[in-house]
């Protein structure tokens, strides 16, 4: 097993490695489109709002945001599979993997689904972290230095205020591998949720091992990448260490 040798799956003799090796980059595929679609809404989202704390867009968000979180995965699935699918037509009912615009255009809608409550749950962080950092002496100092509020937001703000949700993704990404099983259902992609599933369905214990140490994997490597991060978004991480 530490070589990464999980024997044969017991119902189609196939190695277990094989298996995964076909599996595994779909879901990590799904995982990054699902990242950056939760990422790519909540920053501006979060900025839009923490400009305007406890004005009216805030108060919109802040409905729009407990709005989305209400909603359980699998329901919001089955919703864009109705439409965007059997009604419209307009995404294809399995995953097709002729090309990578095909492989991207089958996982759209599953990483929407998985995405959008991302982003829910990182505009409220980062919301809150932005308007923390927004009242340090540093960022009085860059106005009265004349620096607009945009060149303060995104030079001197937004990356330190990013360590909470950097965190959050972190444990969000490597929870998706489990999280996303049931939305792998839905949408037919042969990913690594929809393998376990089915190698649990089928008492098919290698392969099922296999599933969970992959998973198990990813924990750790996504959250040693997100202890490298910190440095990165805030030099004074750096004069510490």
């Amino acid at each position: 097993m530490a070589q990464g040798d999980f024997g044969e799956s017991f119902k189609n003799y196939m190695p277990v490695s094989t298996i995964l090796s076909e599996r595994l980059p779909k879901s990590l595929l799904l995982m990054g489109m699902s990242v950056s679609i939760g990422l790519g809404v909540a920053i501006p989202w979060a900025v839009a709002a923490a400009y305007r704390a406890n004005g009216r867009l805030d108060k919109a968000s802040t409905t729009g945001a407990f709005g989305l979180l209400s909603i359980p995965g699998f329901a919001l699935g089955v919703i864009l599979f109705y439409f965007f699918v059997i009604r419209y037509q307009i995404f294809p009912s399995r995953f097709v993997d002729d090309d990578l615009f095909s492989r991207l255009r089958s996982l759209f809608l599953a990483a929407l689904t998985l995405g959008l409550p991302l982003a829910a749950i990182y505009q409220r962080l980062l919301r809150t972290d932005l308007i923390t950092t927004l009242q340090e002496d540093f960022v009085i100092t860059a106005k009265a230095k004349g620096l607009s509020d945009r060149r303060i937001m995104f030079r001197h703000v937004l990356r330190p205020s990013l360590f909470g949700t950097v965190t959050v993704v972190g444990l969000n990404t490597a929870a998706l591998f489990s999280g996303s099983i049931i939305i792998e259902q839905i949408f037919s992609i042969p990913g690594i949720g929809r393998e376990l599933y089915v190698s649990v369905v089928r008492d098919d214990n290698p392969v099922v091992l296999a599933c969970v140490v992959v998973i198990v994997a990813a924990f750790v490597i996504i959250n040693s990448v997100v202890d490298l991060l910190y440095s990165y978004l805030d030099p004074r991480v750096r004069r510490d260490t």
